[in-house]
């Protein structure tokens, strides 16, 4: 027995331990930058260097059934501008889009026209209009030149109202978001949603996407530069992404190993106190 309590004995189990106890904390709190940086080159040192990248140029949407424009009309004359835009600022009751105040109360939203399924939508004085598959550009040029015939100089502009977004996942602020124009960029997107958490997988984005009625689902490298050269680089109305959570994640949420820096803390105390003790 006095053997197994012999001062050399205890001195190499509390190097043993001492050992594991550093080797647990090291393991439990190491976190590698290069899993956290965006858009790195493929030497890490050249990320303070000039780079050119390719052009990406994105889709120009067209007007399809069931979207919502606003079409804002201004002439010389107030009385039938007023006609033309009392459409765009129909308050809006509820919606969980950007536009409802922090209190929850709804402001006023623009409602816009709504094209029918075939393809029309339908103003005063000139009635229905023909816009479907046309830029909203050229709905503008096509408005304006009905409207020449009842006033005088009017001036057209057309934008779509129910283009949104979602984003899920490890994002600070995970939602759907009003998409403002077909140059929203996915850099802008992560912006909007107030970045990734630190549990968010930059290497394993998704991208679920419809188009002519085919969904895609693409995986996005955020650590790569290359998505800046990407076709997906810009977002589109529809468009929802989605950030996978890392291991570190549910490691995190897990009760058992939340409690393992408390009993590390704890071991490497005993381990100093016994060889005091021992000494």
């Amino acid at each position: 027995m006095k053997n197994l309590f012999s001062k050399k004995s205890i001195s190499k189990d509390i190097k043993l331990l001492l050992m594991m106890a550093l080797s647990l904390s090291f393991f439990t709190s190491c976190v590698s930058t290069k899993n956290v940086t965006y858009f790195q080159g493929a030497d890490p040192l050249d990320t303070v260097r000039y780079s050119t990248l390719k052009t990406v140029t994105p889709l120009i949407p067209k007007i399809q059934p069931d979207d919502i424009l606003a079409v804002t009309v201004s002439s010389l004359s107030a009385e039938s501008n007023e006609v033309f835009n009392f459409q765009n600022v129909t308050p809006l009751i509820t919606s969980n889009f950007p536009g409802i105040s922090s209190n929850g109360m709804a402001r006023t939203q623009p409602l816009g026209y709504l094209v029918d399924p075939a393809g029309n939508v339908e103003m005063p004085l000139i009635g229905k209009v023909h816009v479907a598959d046309l830029a909203i550009e050229e709905a503008g040029d096509k408005i304006k030149y009905e409207l020449v015939k009842y006033l005088k100089e009017p001036t057209v502009n057309v934008r779509y109202l129910n283009q949104k977004f979602t984003i899920l996942g490890e994002v600070n602020k995970p939602g759907i978001y009003n998409l403002l124009d077909n140059h929203t960029s996915l850099p802008e997107v992560l912006g909007i949603a107030g970045d990734l958490t630190i549990f968010g997988r930059r290497d394993n984005v998704m991208l679920m996407r419809t188009t002519d009625g085919k969904r895609e689902i693409i995986k996005i490298n955020l650590n790569s530069r290359e998505v800046l050269e990407s076709p997906y680089y810009f977002i589109r109305s529809g468009d929802v992404i989605y950030v996978e959570a890392t291991k570190g994640k549910i490691t995190s949420s897990d009760r058992t190993l939340q409690l393992i820096p408390i009993a590390t803390g704890v071991t490497t105390s005993l381990v100093l106190l016994l060889n005091l003790l021992f000494k």
